[in-house]
């Protein structure tokens, strides 16, 4: 489980820089506030799942899934691009091994 862990929050880290980099190649665009917002969140959640606190577990549940609906909302299927997806792919493994990890600590 620890590696589990550690694997979300790496992923999670990277999509954090992923997203601060997507804000700079385009700071004129209205809606890249929004991608360097998550960027920061995403990072601070892949610090913290680093540590043995069930809190960043949580978070790395609730808020991938926040932005991955909230992109799929306003975007749709069709407009996904390459880097769009790719940060979507992330968002959908990190959501699976929080929710994962939380019902494995339930169960036991």
């Amino acid at each position: 489980m620890k590696t589990l862990r550690l694997i979300a929050g790496a992923l999670l880290v990277i999509t954090g820089v992923l997203h601060v980099v997507g804000y700079f190649q385009a700071p004129d665009d209205p809606a890249s506030i929004g991608t360097l917002v998550f960027g920061f969140i995403y990072g601070t959640i892949g610090v913290l799942l680093f540590t043995k606190k069930l809190y960043p577990v949580y978070l790395g549940l609730i808020l991938p899934l926040i932005g991955m609906t909230t992109v799929l909302i306003k975007f749709g299927f069709p407009a996904l691009k390459s880097m769009m997806t790719l940060l979507l792919l992330i968002d959908v493994v990190v959501i699976v091994i929080c929710a994962y990890l939380i019902l494995k600590r339930k169960s036991t």
